[in-house]
């Protein structure tokens, strides 16, 4: 100790100062003779404590000035800091750390004025404990350079309003102070904005005041690229006026994340890559027709690929011809409508070779059309291309070209990939474009075998719709024809071919031909499907058709109808609609011994008549009765008797199963109101039969049904007892046609028979025992009236009347 009582305390104190743990000093100016101003200081007293933290017995250094001791700390803050003390009668704390011979560690100074001088108090602040001064305690700034990869404790300053300004390092550990680019030691006591200096550190001020001013705790990870290092900082408020920073050098974890996260991108767009081509697959298999491939390429290839330009280009003769665009403008789409394969657009290149082209800027773009033969095709605002042969087999269909909107660079693995895509797309046009061209064919011979216009028929409006289900080079055996007969007479034929295929629908035109023929031949609907049922048999043996014949007497307002395997028609009248009860036979082409029956009805004035074949009302899903309920519902409850606007109520009725599995075939037929006949016109049918056996049975059939179609079941059995006598006699007298007719007048049954033999019928007698002979005498008997009449045109006609009951 130097006696200098302006300075130095009493004695007592000096005394309590020795025997405290923590280090005392007290110091005098030493003033410039000239000036006055304090040029260093003076050590006039340190304890024991002191000394112990100096390293240095007090004897070396009391009475010696603070330049010789530690000359390098002159220029520093420490020698003005004691002057500001000792001139502004202001005591300041300041943490300090230092790493020197003779003097390490940290330490907190508590400086205040005393005389012309100072004192000063320093505690190693690596003495102070978390818990109570025992040997299990431990060291606070141990822990927290344990602890943390970098730790610091930043003092608040605050200017004349109160608000944070800047602050003061207390505490700083050696990786805490790498962020500022110092040692421990020059950080320390220093400011933040004097430590960030202009470099990234400086923009944490902020953080530090908002930390410092809401009290709310900030976390972020920064980078370092000059320090090799990436940090993750926390900050916190400790206190009032105080900000505890941690740093972590999290570096190594991040490259480590960085190395996962690339290999897991590259696993991710592998698995996108692989998740797109199955995507643009399925989309391509569902396609059929070249519209629908482009389609399915611009909705689908074009994301995945990450283009946001597509052209499909195709090769005709020596050009390629835009297919396809999407993200285009107009000028770039005009130009790209016909593009000469002589032209320096990179898409003719690869059209010619095969080889793929890859374009990663605009620059290049230009280059390649550069000189090339004729105008350059704009780049459509597109920064980067890909240009893909679309190529099955070695031969070249065109061209895709994906455009992109920023420059870009194409790897081994993109390119890879864009050529799968392109791949798949060739194989996919290709497919189309060979169904293309098979459904025009079939088209074509779809249209050539059905009839092109239906023939107009007085007293008769008809319409007719046909719906396909097969597709490319498939042809649908469904047919439908109208077929005048000459007068009042027209015949409507629908039916099927079985089978989806160019065979089918060969057999179905041949089909269709003969059944005209045979019906222009003026046979009986029995007949006509007698011999078409015998011709498909010869043509094709295998092949199995149904069929719906349908003669109309539009005079007479009746109908004959002759069913093959096929499902009946539907007929609305005033009163009523429903399926017609016809007697149904076999279909077509099953056996040559078969029988087709005829059954006949009336159709009134007003009525109409639908055929179609069974694709509407049934499939294997769906069974026939629930189609039939569905088409009479559908009918009964149509708008109209036109027939297009019935059939366009039909066909959006949900008649039958959905979505449908086979062709539809339709033919809707409206009989016109007749005028009110006169008083003295009964109601009549005839029919014309041929001169065979089976004949005298369809006739029977026809007069049964006009009959009980009339209401006159009581006279039937008698009719057909009679019809018989003189029909069998007819045939066997006679060659060719004959002609029954009924007129039913309001007493009278009258039903003739014509033939072409003039010879009259003549009664004559029969023995007990003979079989023959007996047939007039029971038109005789039974008749109420019976004769013979020659016929004006040639022939003659047998008539007999019954009474009506």
């Amino acid at each position: 100790m130097v006696d200098r009582p302006d300075v130095l305390p009493s004695a007592d104190v000096l005394a309590m100062l020795d025997a405290d743990p923590q280090g005392w000093a007290f110091a005098r100016a030493v003033r410039s003779g000239a000036t006055g101003e304090i040029e260093d200081f003076e050590l006039l007293y340190l304890n024991d404590a002191g000394a112990g933290y100096l390293e240095r017995p007090r004897e070396q250094l009391l009475g010696r000035r603070y330049r010789a001791m530690w000359p390098d700390t002159v220029n520093e803050a420490t020698l003005p800091l004691y002057r500001k003390v000792v001139d502004g009668r202001e005591p300041v704390t300041r943490t300090v750390y230092y790493d020197r011979p003779g003097l390490t560690g940290h330490f907190e100074l508590c400086i205040g004025p005393s005389g012309d001088g100072f004192a000063v108090r320093f505690v190693d602040l690596r003495s102070v404990r978390l818990g109570p001064q025992s040997a299990g305690g431990t060291r606070l700034y141990d822990v927290l350079d344990a602890g943390f990869d970098g730790f610091t404790l930043l003092r608040a300053v605050r200017g004349a309003d109160g608000a944070v300004t800047d602050f003061v390092c207390e505490y700083v550990n050696r990786p805490g102070a790498v962020l500022t680019g110092r040692s421990v030691e020059d950080t320390i006591g220093r400011r933040w904005s004097e430590l960030a200096g202009s470099g990234g550190a400086r923009g944490l001020l902020e953080r530090w005041v908002g930390v410092a001013e809401t009290g709310r705790p900030w976390r972020e990870r920064l980078r370092y690229p000059q320090l090799g290092q990436v940090w993750e900082v926390s900050a916190a408020r400790a206190g009032d006026d105080a900000v505890a920073v941690s740093f972590r050098d999290v570096a190594a974890q991040v490259r480590q994340q960085e190395r996962l996260e690339h290999s897991t991108a590259q696993a991710r767009r592998a698995v996108e890559r692989n998740a797109a081509l199955l995507a643009v697959t399925s989309a391509l298999v569902a396609a059929s027709t070249a519209a629908d491939v482009s389609a399915a390429i611009g909705s689908v290839l074009r994301p995945s690929a990450g283009g946001q330009g597509l052209a499909l280009l195709l090769r005709r003769d020596a050009q390629l011809v835009l297919h396809y665009h999407a993200g285009y403008d107009p000028q770039t789409v005009e130009r790209l409508s016909t593009v000469p394969l002589t032209h320096a657009y990179p898409a003719t290149d690869v059209a010619r070779t095969g080889r793929a082209r890859f374009l990663s800027s605009p620059a290049e773009f230009a280059a390649v059309q550069a000189g090339g033969p004729g105008d350059p095709i704009p780049s459509g605002g597109r920064q980067a291309w890909a240009f893909l042969p679309l190529a099955v087999a070695g031969d070249v269909l065109g061209t895709l070209v994906i455009g992109y909107g920023a420059p870009r660079e194409f790897d081994d693995d993109e390119r890879a990939n864009l050529g799968a895509f392109a791949a798949v797309c060739a194989q996919a046009m290709q497919r189309a474009l060979l169904f293309e061209a098979q459904a025009s064919i079939a088209g074509e011979l779809q249209r050539a075998l059905l009839p092109a216009e239906l023939p107009e028929v007085a007293g008769l409006r008809h319409a007719a719709r046909y719906l396909p289900w097969t597709h490319g080079a498939d042809v649908g055996g469904d047919w439908y024809d109208v077929i005048p007969l000459g007068g009042d007479v027209v015949a409507i034929v629908i039916g099927d071919v079985v089978g989806h295929n160019a065979t089918a629908a060969a057999i179905m035109g041949q089909v269709r031909n003969a059944l005209r023929a045979y019906a222009a031949e003026r046979h009986s609907p029995a007949v006509v499907m007698q011999r078409v049922n015998r011709l498909l048999l010869d043509l094709q043996p295998d092949a199995v058709a149904t069929c719906c014949y349908l003669e109309l007497h539009l005079a007479e307002g009746t109908a004959t109808a002759v069913l093959a395997g096929h499902p009946p028609p539907v007929l609305r009248t005033a009163a009523d609609t429903g399926t017609l009860a016809l007697r149904a036979g076999p279909p077509l082409g099953v056996s040559a011994d078969v029988r087709f029956n005829e059954t006949t009805f009336l159709v009134p004035g007003g009525a109409n008549v639908l055929l179609y074949t069974d694709g509407l009302v049934e499939d294997r899903r769906y069974h026939l009765d629930d189609g039939l309920a569905d088409l009479c519902d559908a009918v009964r409850a149509a708008p109209s008797t036109d027939p297009n606007r019935m059939l366009d109520h039909v066909l959006t009725a949900g008649v039958g199963p959905r979505p449908r599995s086979d062709d539809v075939a339709l033919v809707c037929l409206a009989v016109d109101p007749r005028p009110e006949p006169p008083a003295t016109a009964h109601p009549s049918a005839q029919r014309r039969f041929r001169g065979d056996a089976v004949s005298a049975s369809a006739a029977r059939r026809f007069a049964a049904d006009i009959l009980t179609a009339w209401g006159e079941r009581r006279l039937v059995d008698d009719t057909l007892l009679l019809l018989d006598e003189v029909i069998t006699n007819a045939i066997q007298h006679t060659v060719g046609a004959v002609v029954v007719r009924l007129e039913l007048a309001p007493a009278r049954l009258r039903v003739s028979v014509a033939d072409r033999s003039e010879r009259p019928p003549s009664p004559r007698p029969a023995g007990a025992d003979s079989e023959n002979g007996r047939g007039l005498l029971i038109v005789a008997t039974v008749a109420a009236a019976w004769g013979s009449i020659p016929n004006p045109a040639g022939g003659k006609e047998v008539w007999f009347e019954l009474a009506r009951p």
